[in-house]
């Protein structure tokens, strides 16, 4: 398994001098923050990723998770990971400071959960579902539900859970079952059976809370019918401990294809008490708090296996030795040259750079929005809340298909060894190939993301999202990567516009290739904008590497975006006419 190395020296150029986060930290009076503290805070983040979590990551997916007399057992030591995570606040970066949260920027957040993800995937998951519920409770819930349960799930003394999907109900809710029933001291009793539960159970905590969604009994039909109920695994007493056990327990264990040492269970239902979050049959929107979160929280996930998987490539490509350059040889003194003297070998490798390079500016990007939603409350406010409802199928979406090929091609690099176990390569190809599907699958996020986003809003988050990035494109220094900028986002807007008012059979055909055009483009005039702020970073290593990868993603990986775009402005006649009989002949 490579070991595996934060990167420092990007995030303080990113930060400081990319986002200028002084500047925005002041402007959203984000009081007590400046980039000595963030880089302070993701420094002993790092420590933390590689020391404790990174080291569990192997062995965690050779033990993988245990069920035994209705008890979930987790790999050895991840237990005593998260314990020292809860005691060092790292789970309570963001929560509500009436609750003892420390209220941090997401920016200097959101280097640490990238870390994270990097380290140990299945580790990290049970934390970010954590922080989702708190979001939910926190925003949805009753005053009475929140002294009982908040603090606990914003220190991470609780853990909490998501509970949609049913064997028969995925992204389609409208077809859910589980049935809540009112009872006369206010509660309900939640009948019914939960799949996919990640963390569902485990031997973390001494509770854990799930946010489930169940009917009523005279709710209206489909997704209008939905409520959200906060179903602890344990009722709390009157002295705010875990107290009898309630009436849920854990069917399974799924048995995946990757993130085999995070815990994902079947969960039954069987009249457990449970009490309603928000208003009866307004739990979507009340889940939707949750679900935003964490599917920018998954778009991590693939960025910190891109870079798990770089680092990986990076280190074998310089120490493997296999034939000579083309040119002749580079290493006389060997017997033959290493890898990296190879072009393919390092076009892999700089695909992989760039794409994660450019993805990382991108979760930046989106934290500085998030920042500014959260601490400000004037029209920066709603227009930051229009762009991060436009980028956040983006994100989920564009990262997590991009971590397939970045991490395919950290096997690519490594031949015959990276499809071997011991290498630890094939294994962040198996757990990042879940981040495609669940929290909503890419093909729904590319749904949302041209349906809901783009047509019917009219372009109107489409107008916000092009006017932040058109005054990021108005400071940038160099006048000739300013205009190539500028005629990219110029490109992107017409396009999109284009589409209005489009049948909606072409609209959902073009779905995937819009998202993946939107993204190549925006990565585009990030990698731009990057180049041109690394010139002036006084740190030579940065503005070279900035410099190169930014070229090598103009002139190779940026012109995906034209097939996309003849995609997208194609009528869907080819896709809709071959009859269902026609796709087999038996």
């Amino acid at each position: 398994m490579p070991q595996y190395n934060a990167p420092l020296a990007d995030f303080q150029f990113l930060l400081k001098d990319w986002l200028k986060i002084d500047e925005h930290y002041a402007n959203v009076d984000a009081q007590g923050m400046d980039s000595e503290l963030v880089l302070e805070i993701i420094g002993q983040g790092a420590k933390f990723a590689e020391e404790v979590v990174a080291p569990l990551n192997r062995e965690g997916d050779e033990q993988g998770c245990t069920l035994t007399d209705g008890k979930v057992k987790t790999p050895d030591g991840f237990a005593q990971a998260y314990h020292e995570y809860i005691a060092n606040g790292w789970n309570a970066m963001l929560g509500n400071p009436e609750f003892d949260g420390q209220d941090l920027p997401y920016s200097a957040a959101v280097p640490v959960h990238e870390m994270l993800n990097s380290a140990n995937l299945s580790w990290r998951l049970t934390t970010m579902l954590t922080e989702s519920a708190v979001l939910a409770v926190d925003k949805h819930a009753t005053d009475t539900l929140k002294q009982t349960y908040l603090a606990k799930l914003i220190s991470g003394e609780w853990t909490g859970t998501m509970n949609l999907t049913e064997p028969h109900a995925g992204t389609d809710l409208a077809l859910l079952n589980t049935k809540a029933q009112p009872q006369s001291d206010g509660s309900y009793l939640i009948t019914g059976n939960k799949i996919f539960i990640t963390g569902g159970d485990h031997d973390w905590t001494d509770n854990i809370i799930h946010l489930v969604l169940a009917r009523l009994p005279d709710a209206p039909a489909g997704v209008k019918g939905i409520s959200l109920f906060l179903v602890p695994k344990f009722l709390v007493d009157d002295s705010g401990q875990p107290g009898e056990a309630n009436k849920l327990s854990v069917g399974s264990i799924e048995k995946k294809m990757g993130i085999k040492a995070s815990p994902t269970c079947v969960m039954n239902y069987d009249g457990a008490k449970g009490y309603l979050v928000g208003e009866e049959n307004k739990g979507l929107a009340c889940m939707f708090t949750m679900m935003n979160d964490a599917r920018f929280q998954v778009g991590l996930q693939g960025l910190g296996t891109c870079e798990a998987s770089f680092q990986g490539a990076v280190s074998y490509a310089r120490e493997r030795l296999q034939s000579r350059s083309p040119t002749g040889p580079k290493q006389p003194e060997a017997k033959a040259d290493s890898l990296m003297h190879q072009p393919d070998v390092r076009k892999m490798l700089l695909t992989q750079k760039a794409f994660t390079e450019g993805c990382r500016a991108l979760s930046l990007l989106y934290a500085q929005q998030m920042d500014i939603e959260k601490y400000t409350n004037d029209e920066r406010k709603h227009d930051a809340e229009q762009v991060i409802a436009f980028l956040t199928p983006i994100c989920k979406g564009f990262m997590t298909d991009i971590a397939t090929e970045v991490t395919n091609l950290g096997i690519q690099v490594y031949g015959g060894h990276g499809y071997v176990r011991e290498w630890g390569m094939e294994q962040l190809v198996r757990d990042t190939r879940i981040a495609q599907l669940y929290e909503g699958t890419n093909g729904i996020q590319a749904a949302d993301l041209i349906g809901r986003k783009l047509t019917r809003d009219g372009g109107k988050m489409l107008g916000k999202t092009v006017a932040m990035l058109a005054e990021r494109i108005k400071q940038m220094t160099d006048a000739e990567k300013r205009q190539q900028a500028t005629d990219l986002l110029k490109e992107f807007e017409q396009s999109s516009t284009a589409l209005l008012g489009r049948e909606p059979n072409d609209i959902a055909a073009a779905a995937t290739d819009y998202l993946h055009y939107s993204a190549y483009i925006i990565l585009g005039i990030l990698w731009l904008d990057m180049a041109s702020s690394a010139q002036a970073s006084g740190n030579e290593l940065i503005a070279k590497g900035k410099q190169n990868t930014c070229a090598f993603y103009i002139k190779r990986l940026l012109p995906r975006k034209d097939l996309h775009k003849q995609v997208i402005h194609s009528r869907s006649d080819d896709v809709l006419n071959v009859a269902d009989q026609e796709f087999d002949y038996v």
